[in-house]
């Protein structure tokens, strides 16, 4: 009689506990959250940004560079050693622009709203005038240059936001 009082029971619990984990039937009185947004996947923006070596050594008047890091998303070239000229590329899938625009702020330099071959964007220059970030808009995504002049060096080579300028452009014209 135990045994059968026991599965009893234990019937009984098992059907109390699956009654408490089903669907309701309420009528969706609940709230409903909206389905997660999906990035629009820009166009490819190409290897190091569609720039060779030589085009980033010439448009950052750099003089002899040598590429450190390649990868998916990036690309960094340095010049004249630790302390020396710098450029990097990177792009952004699915990453609000407005993130990028907020860090640059935070480290002192202000963004100026640009258009890139009628791409939005920002630039951002240091106060020292050796230092920007260039960052262009394309659909969800976005991809930035940045230039260094480095610490020892700079004065002698104009605004930094022209030169990545032109490599923005670059980039912009050979979208894929």
């Amino acid at each position: 009689m135990r045994i059968t009082s026991a599965i009893v029971a234990g019937l009984s619990l098992v059907v109390l506990l699956s009654a408490c984990g089903g669907k309701s039937d309420s009528g969706g009185n609940g709230p409903v959250q909206a389905p997660p947004k999906v990035a629009t996947l820009g166009p490819f923006v190409g290897e190091c940004g569609h720039l060779t070596d030589d085009e980033v050594a010439k448009l950052g008047a750099l003089g002899a560079v040598t590429q450190v890091y390649k990868n998916s998303v990036g690309c960094n070239w340095q010049a004249g050693g630790l302390g020396g000229a710098s450029v990097t590329f990177a792009s952004y899938r699915g990453s609000p622009i407005d993130r990028e625009k907020a860090w640059v702020s935070s480290v002192g330099r202000a963004p100026d709203t640009i258009d890139v071959k009628g791409k939005p964007g920002f630039q951002a220059l240091d106060p020292g005038n050796s230092i920007c970030d260039l960052a262009v808009q394309l659909d969800d995504d976005f991809f930035e240059w940045s230039i260094s002049y480095g610490l020892f060096g700079g004065s002698n080579l104009g605004n930094p936001c022209d030169r990545v300028r032109q490599m923005a452009e670059l980039t912009v014209q050979r979208l894929g």
